[in-house]
């Protein structure tokens, strides 16, 4: 995907950090309730550029991991305090627990109940017993409904972005929607270039992420993404609680 590589420079005028402040505070209080104590470290997996990391690092000692290099070079920039590794959700291995996991919009990207399985595999290997996941998709079929969104900033220098987002499902049956994104990106010279791609995302009903939480070893609970934006009720996250034994 062109957002996530040669295009991921472009990525902090079209989701700047500045946008998460109550979105990131919002998770920091799932990830603090979501398991024992302590809960003082974290590792997200597709921690993309940084922008959760950026606030939730107050409250936790902070590891990111993407799979894309690009992401992970916006992201250093905006987190040099925080460990940062490549590798994909579904296969990483760290070989360590940490006190809470952390899956944000990334999970969408796996579009099959297999693939959703072993990213659920992996937040389980590296969650402590007793500690918490937070699984964080835009949607599940129940709530799943056609959208269009816009935005960008401007930077330094004349540089600027702006993008049109178009999310739609052709396919009611199958186990994906379709998000359509045009990017007009803005050079410093005033020179501009388009760019247009088709993102394929993940769409599972409720009982099937408590099915698979459940199977991997999770406690699992439904728990409602309150957000001044976003109407009440229509968005859902998944906690899952690691046995402490």
């Amino acid at each position: 995907m062109k957002l996530y590589s040669s295009l991921a420079e472009w990525w902090p005028l079209l989701s700047p950090h500045e946008e998460y402040v109550e979105e990131a505070g919002i998770y920091g209080q799932h990830l603090l309730s979501a398991g024992n104590q302590p809960s003082r470290t974290l590792v997200e997996f597709g921690s993309g550029g940084g922008n959760n990391a950026f606030y939730l690092k107050n409250q936790f000692t902070m590891t990111l991991v993407d799979a894309s290099a690009g992401m992970l070079e916006v992201s250093r920039e905006l987190n040099p305090d925080c460990e940062h590794f490549a590798g994909d959700m579904r296969t990483i291995r760290l070989g360590r627990e940490f006190d809470r996991v952390f899956i944000h919009d990334a999970i969408c990207y796996m579009t099959t109940a297999e693939d959703l399985r072993k990213a659920i595999e992996t937040a389980f290997v590296h969650c402590r017993p007793g500690g918490g996941a937070l699984f964080a998709p835009d949607f599940v079929s129940e709530n799943f409904h056609a959208s269009s969104d816009h935005g960008g900033t401007d930077g330094k220098a004349n540089k600027g972005l702006r993008y049109l987002e178009w999310t739609w499902d052709p396919d009611p049956t199958d186990s994906t929607y379709t998000v359509d994104y045009v990017y007009l990106m803005r050079s410093e010279d005033g020179s501009t270039q388009v760019e247009h791609e088709r993102h394929f995302e993940g769409l599972f009903s409720r009982s099937l992420w408590i099915e698979i939480l459940t199977d991997v070893g999770f406690q699992p609970q439904v728990v409602p993404f309150e957000h001044s934006e976003i109407d009440s009720g229509t968005v859902e996250l998944f906690v899952g609680v690691k046995p402490a034994s």
